[in-house]
């Protein structure tokens, strides 16, 4: 079993496109999708190819495979037209043995951990690559799929038996942790 997980894709039909050519490539079986599906956000610019419903009929057909958390610029008006739920604030999973919480980052991140303590933390949000460790929960952010911050790449992650890789759209693995 193969998890790729992504987050803030903020509306880019460019970057969606991108993101299920990575998919593909990673013959993935399911996709994480840590909120900010559709809207761009008012502190963000456009991001390139904004096109929401463009973003909406290539995330479709896939719904099956995807596991979402609402994140900050989500609404319930973007649940209307995407065919998989996306209004869950987190969700908790066991992956190859480890407990996982999964949410958007803009009330529980590294800086305030929820109060059941999972082994990992995984959330967007900051659109900034992370991998660290705070009060015993190891704390994990794939970055932007879209809107990159201070001057991290596009990109997203993988969770395998392994462990775990961040990676670019175009599939350079940028850092791994082992289980």
């Amino acid at each position: 079993m193969k998890y790729f997980v992504a987050a803030d894709l903020h509306g880019s039909a460019y970057y969606c496109r991108m993101l299920l050519e990575a998919y593909d490539r990673e013959k993935a079986d399911a996709i994480l999708l840590l909120g900010d599906i559709l809207y761009h956000g008012p502190r963000n610019d456009l991001p390139r190819e904004y096109d929401t419903k463009a973003v909406v009929c290539m995330l479709n057909p896939l719904a099956r495979h995807i596991t979402c958390v609402r994140g900050n610029c989500d609404a319930e008006v973007d649940q209307m037209v995407l065919d998989f739920p996306i209004l869950s604030p987190q969700i908790s999973l066991q992956l190859f043995g480890h407990s996982f919480l999964l949410t958007h980052g803009h009330h529980t991140n590294i800086d305030c951990l929820p109060q059941y303590r999972p082994e990992y933390l995984l959330y967007g949000h900051t659109h900034v690559p992370l991998n660290a460790v705070r009060q015993g929960v190891r704390c994990l952010n794939p970055g932007s799929v879209s809107i990159p911050k201070q001057g991290s790449h596009h990109g997203y992650l993988t969770i395998t038996r392994e462990g775990i890789d961040w990676l670019d759209l175009d599939g350079a693995c940028k850092d791994h942790l082992d289980w």
